[in-house]
């Protein structure tokens, strides 16, 4: 056993512990995890920054000591509530509700220890301990989840709008993200097809000019796909092809609104709980990212690396269009579109090239050959 794994449990538990590692080495090479968690399956006297509390659903005390360490004022201390079928992450003062697919593994206690080790947050890392079956580590050619119908949903949502939002093609090539309408003519008339217009700090009368200009330039080209950034309400006035979306704005945008509109409707997420979120609102397309740091938004996620996005595409490619997004510039492209994507989304590989023409083509070509474009 480990180091890393000896002291990963409270009270110490030897064959948690050993399991974990077992699941750990099945799950190939990950980058060493920024936290040094402690799982505690009894609340310790004094909780210490890092400690996952987890206690049973029916288990009242144990819920009180777990609610104070879970606090706004201990954003570093994390509770879940669990059942067969259900687990509840409280940290820093926000629930984030799981309903699993299956009763939960005997051993997802110890998967939950080691995707906390590959360095997944603590949410991301419930959800996939979710998704874990008993002895997957010992019989599966890939140990990873990755089929949809074993992972949890998240609690208590309403039902997904209806209509359903319009579906957009399986690949949407290239995709820039540009600050103005005349960037959306000039990547149209560079070639590109699907482009984003994300406008900032524009006064509403300016705001409305834009967007209208940007959707009257992409009806000239019959197989362009002009998506507005945030600014729904405008979109759907001025009849865009699309909007896109963070996951903040789930919480306040009329979903029902935009679907009625007729708007595709393309959502972020940065890991595997807000992956489940946004994929139960049925999205036209699920960007991913940020592949790479990036300066061009400000996003709480860090960068998610290759490795992670393969393991999102897998998961969510049979689900919705994915656009991989965040820092990609033309020399990392292939490395991204191999991770099974079948869109990039770019910025400043874009607005930011000394030719923004020779760019678009360059970053074109890498797209050529593996889906047709158009």
């Amino acid at each position: 056993m480990s180091a890393r794994f000896a002291d990963a449990f409270w009270p110490p538990a030897d064959e948690l512990a050993e399991a974990a590692e077992r699941i750990r080495a099945r799950l190939g090479d990950w980058p060493d995890g920024v936290a040094p968690w402690r799982l505690c399956v009894a609340a310790p006297d004094v909780p210490a920054d890092g400690d996952v509390l987890i206690v049973s659903a029916g288990d009242r005390a144990a819920q009180a000591r777990a609610s104070a360490v879970s606090r706004p004022a201990s954003p570093d201390a994390v509770a879940i509530e669990f059942d067969e079928r259900s687990a509840v992450l409280h940290a820093a003062g926000v629930r984030y509700a799981l309903d699993a697919a299956h009763p939960l593994a005997d051993d997802w206690i110890a998967a939950l220890a080691a995707f906390l080790d590959c360095g997944f947050a603590p949410v991301d890392a419930l959800v996939l301990a979710l998704a874990w079956r008993d002895g997957d580590e010992t019989h599966a050619a890939d140990a990873w989840p990755v089929d949809a119908e074993r992972f949890p949903c998240v609690a208590g949502l309403p039902p997904a709008p209806e209509p359903a939002f319009p579906p957009c093609p399986a690949q949407l090539g290239l995709y820039p993200v540009v600050p103005s309408a005349e960037w959306v003519e000039r990547v149209l008339d560079g070639g590109a097809r699907t482009v984003q217009l994300r406008v900032k700090d524009a006064t509403p009368d300016t705001l409305r000019q834009e967007i209208a200009r940007a959707v009257a330039a992409g009806r000239r080209y019959p197989d362009a796909r002009v998506f507005i950034n945030d600014h729904w309400q405008i979109a759907a006035e001025e009849g865009a092809y699309g909007v896109h979306l963070g996951q903040e704005d789930l919480e306040t945008a009329d979903l029902a609104a935009i679907a009625r509109a007729g708007l595709r409707l393309g959502l972020s997420s940065h890991g595997y709980y807000e992956m489940l979120r946004a994929l139960h609102e049925r999205p036209s397309y699920l960007a991913l990212g940020p592949v790479y740091a990036t300066a061009t938004k400000a996003v709480a996620a860090p960068p998610q690396g290759l490795a992670r996005i393969a393991r999102y595409a897998r998961f969510a490619g049979a689900r919705a269009p994915l656009v991989a997004i965040g820092g990609v510039g033309l020399d990392a492209l292939p490395a991204v579109l191999a991770t099974g994507v079948g869109s990039v989304a770019v910025v400043s590989a874009v607005t930011g090239a000394a030719d923004y023409r020779t760019a678009l083509i360059a970053l074109q070509q890498c797209f050529a050959g593996q889906f047709d474009n158009r």
